[in-house]
């Protein structure tokens, strides 16, 4: 099985509309981060489509490096668990963890412009998709959102 956990700061109180748009930004950044943006990776990358007759769009066109996981849980059932941490020490750890074990990760940190009083905070990171398994030894111990 594939999934994405978000793994969302129990300590900050925030409201429930600031934590599902924290948890779509790290949804999102997953992916994003993936994003071959590199300019001289662009221009190889126009040439290549130039020299094989492919069409090179008039806007900006990026490619993205998806794993197998990806793919998969994009073509299925988008499977996305919601967990908590207690502390942002304890949501780095998850991140480096995470990290550690090779697996997509995306930490999230919100500018503080709404609620924390111009304080950038580090506030929920999603892992994912990737193997469940894989996830779960990370993951398993934390409660449900």
């Amino acid at each position: 099985m594939i999934k994405q956990v978000i793994v969302m700061r129990n300590d900050l109180n925030m409201r429930k509309g600031k934590m599902v748009a924290q948890g779509a930004h790290a949804a999102l950044k997953v992916f994003l981060d993936r994003v071959k943006t590199d300019k001289n990776f662009m221009d190889m990358f126009e040439t290549f489509c130039r020299e094989k007759g492919y069409p090179v769009l008039e806007e900006q066109t990026y490619p993205i490096s998806l794993t197998l996981d990806m793919l998969d849980w994009m073509d299925d059932k988008f499977t996305k668990i919601c967990v908590r941490a207690n502390s942002e020490e304890e949501l780095v750890s998850i991140y480096h963890q995470a990290k550690d074990a090779n697996l997509p990760v995306a930490l999230i940190t919100d500018s503080g412009q709404t609620e924390f009083h111009g304080v950038r905070t580090k506030t929920c990171l999603a892992i994912g998709p990737a193997d469940a398994d894989a996830i779960d030894s990370i993951t398993g111990n934390l409660t449900l959102l």
